[in-house]
């Protein structure tokens, strides 16, 4: 129904990925093993999430998922959430 609010933050996100992140963009070829450390990256369950929830509970997921992003974290798979479920 509000595709239309969503489309821009997706497209902001593709265009991060292909210029300054650490992972898509032109850097990917220095840490060619990734700067991330969970799967998919956080730019890509960022895009995930706003698709498939909405633009607010898309960005909360994404803002959570990024503070867990961290040196203290050990990462691993970590998918977005269906709808209708916060937790996997």
């Amino acid at each position: 129904m509000f595709e239309f609010i969503r489309v821009p933050f997706l497209l902001l996100i593709r265009l991060y990925q292909k210029t300054l992140s650490m992972d898509h963009g032109i850097f990917s070829r220095v840490l060619p093993y990734g700067f991330c450390r969970f799967h998919p990256t956080c730019s890509e369950y960022g895009y995930q999430a706003i698709k498939r929830h909405g633009l607010i509970k898309g960005s909360l997921l994404t803002s959570w998922r990024v503070l867990r992003c961290n040196p203290l974290s050990h990462g691993g798979h970590d998918p977005v959430p269906k709808p209708g479920k916060w937790k996997n």
